[in-house]
């Protein structure tokens, strides 16, 4: 299917994609709200946990506490597999495959990062929000211990 709008107005319309403050965002800080969790926002974790004061990837949440951070990622721009959103589009085929599998390196890369400085890192992804499936991934987190090696709840 050809692209119906020109690229001038299809550029414009990609412009005003947010990264901050998404639908899923603001519903999984909600719910996480809601279930007495408390974080911080894209990556902020102030100089004592982390010299930069920011997390490599500045992830969406930061739940210090727990030692533990939360990306909320769009199916398509993160390539969910299995998900119906996480499909190629049909035009440009080849430059969106290399721009996809480029943001499939680079969460890869952020991910071990946070691991190696010891953080958890869950991925909620845009189509699991409504489910709140991320809750019991993030419980479980929550029974161990905290970043100070005390027990949690």
């Amino acid at each position: 299917m050809a692209d119906s709008l020109s690229p001038e107005h299809r550029s414009w319309n990609m412009s005003r994609i947010g990264s901050k403050n998404t639908g899923p965002e603001i519903k999984v800080r909600s719910i996480l709200h809601k279930n007495g969790y408390r974080f911080r926002l894209n990556g902020k974790v102030g100089r004592k946990l982390y010299p930069k004061g920011y997390l490599p990837g500045k992830p969406d949440l930061v739940l210090a506490k727990y030692k533990a951070v939360i990306f909320i990622n769009g199916c398509f721009w993160h390539q969910h597999n299995g998900c119906k959103k996480g499909t190629i589009p049909k035009t440009r085929t080849d430059w969106w495959r290399k721009k996809l599998h480029e943001n499939f390196e680079r969460d890869s890369i952020i991910r071990e990062q946070l691991k190696n400085l010891g953080w958890k890192v869950l991925i909620v992804w845009e189509c699991e929000v409504q489910g709140q499936i991320f809750l019991d991934e993030l419980n479980a987190i929550k029974n161990e211990k905290d970043c100070y090696g005390n027990k949690t709840d």
